[in-house]
């Protein structure tokens, strides 16, 4: 029987379907930060001033776009399970600069009035549908591209990419800070930032052209021959990959919620500390820590092809669970550029525990004809409860002056999650990906997982 999925024919073809599966998460993930970014600056084009609410309506839309993502990993990963993998992340990433393009040319508040806010929240939602797609098909496809001993190290740059598209983001703040007033990138130079993110699509989409399938083509021709009906299927994850399903959300739940805990509130925490006279410090504050964290993911997926993805995931836990109180008590106290880099750095270099081994520690226990939808779905499901609404969560907790509750809130989150990598994960010596990718591969040097 044929194997569902292609081994990589070497290291080179390998690192090439790296960087052009991992460009389009670059500019994807600068579509959605893009947004954060620039929140303080267009919030008042949306809303009126003088309601005190506006920071917690700005950050309830990019809450409530996380409820597309399960939808989208629904969508994109039945596809991309039957279609192919490189089908799939073209169509994600041309809604997503569609949207992109739509956000950065919209009339206004000041002229349209309440329809701003809804046509600003539908291009979110279909930005959200998107991005709930573009996860779990391209954690599957770096995995599945990978050679054998090195699938940590080559997942490892999803979120490369993926902290690339906020550095990005805090590096076009940078240069417009630098080089416009305040009151003009608030009254039209926010715009700039999405403009770019929709242009840059079109390089993408010229480079993924060219990347190769990781389904193999006997795979594919069943699956249109109407022979294999069972991927992509709902019904098949739920009632025979249902174990999988909720481990994959489990493991997922503190990940997600750590992450936007520390690299969206953080960075909005840092700027408000310093505020507008030291906006300029704030955003190099920002950019550096988030460089640090981009640089160290290939370390993590490294060490995790040495000593398994678990060692890491234990790490994270147990890091996200002493840290998160010192991070969110007194990054807000500060006003040092290096303290305030060195809080956020600490909490980046325990976040990689977790960032840099996410996607293939998903991708390994799931069978290929499910893989995308699998991980997709219980990734965007704990993503849209956990991740998603933890900035907005943050805002109203801190407007109420009940800041403990939302590190309570996060670090129990956490906790449960540590729970499951200690006592329900094991070290696997051959994985699912080994398997299907022929006894050349199961038989190389894979170190017990």
């Amino acid at each position: 029987m044929s194997s569902p999925t292609q081994a990589p024919v070497s290291t080179h073809r390998a690192i090439l379907n790296t960087v052009k599966g991992s460009a389009g998460n670059l500019v994807e993930w600068y579509d959605v930060y893009i947004y954060t970014v620039f929140a303080a600056y267009f919030e008042n084009q949306f809303f009126d001033s003088a309601d005190k609410n506006s920071t917690i309506y700005i950050y309830g839309i990019f809450a409530v776009t996380f409820v597309m993502r399960p939808i989208g990993s629904w969508f994109f990963g039945r596809f991309a399970d039957r279609r192919g993998r490189r089908a799939a992340l073209t169509v994600s990433i041309t809604l997503m600069s569609a949207c992109s393009l739509v956000v950065a040319v919209m009339p206004t508040r000041e002229s349209i009035g309440v329809w701003a806010a809804v046509i600003l929240i539908a291009a979110r939602l279909v930005q959200g549908f998107a991005t709930g797609g573009e996860y779990g098909t391209s954690a599957t496809y770096m995995s599945e591209a990978a050679t054998a001993n090195r699938r940590g190290f080559f997942s490892s740059f999803q979120y490369v990419t993926l902290v690339g598209g906020h550095v990005l983001a805090q590096f076009t703040l940078l240069i417009l800070i630098s080089t416009m007033s305040t009151d003009a990138i608030k009254d039209w130079g926010w715009r700039i930032g999405f403009l770019i993110g929709a242009i840059a699509a079109l390089v993408v989409l010229w480079m993924r052209r060219t990347m190769d399938e990781s389904l193999s083509a006997e795979h594919l021709a069943a699956v249109r021959s109407g022979q294999d009906t069972s991927s992509g299927s709902l019904k098949s994850l739920f009632t025979t990959y249902w174990r999988q399903l909720l481990w994959v959300f489990l493991v997922t739940a503190g990940g997600t919620i750590a992450f936007y805990t520390y690299s969206v509130n953080a960075p909005a925490i840092v700027k408000k500390a310093f505020g507008e006279d030291g906006a300029t410090a704030a955003t190099w504050v920002n950019l550096l820590s988030l460089i640090l964290l981009m640089a160290i993911q290939p370390i993590g997926g490294l060490i995790s092809d040495r000593v398994g993805r678990k060692p890491l995931l234990v790490f994270f836990g147990v890091g996200g669970v002493l840290y998160t109180w010192v991070l969110i008590t007194y990054l807000p106290q500060t006003t040092s550029a290096v303290t305030a880099f060195l809080l956020t750095a600490v909490g980046y270099v325990i976040l990689t525990g977790y960032t840099s081994v996410n996607a293939i520690v998903k991708a390994e226990v799931f069978p290929a004809h499910i893989r995308a939808l699998g991980v997709g779905l219980g990734y965007a499901l704990a993503n849209s409860i956990f991740g998603g609404t933890a900035p907005v969560i943050y805002q109203a907790f801190s407007a109420a002056d009940r800041t403990t509750l939302f590190i309570v809130y996060v670090t129990a989150v956490i906790a449960v999650s540590l729970v499951v990598y200690v006592f329900f994960m094991r070290n696997r010596a051959v994985t699912a990906l080994d398997r299907e990718q022929g006894d050349a591969w199961a038989r190389a040097s894979v170190p017990t997982r």
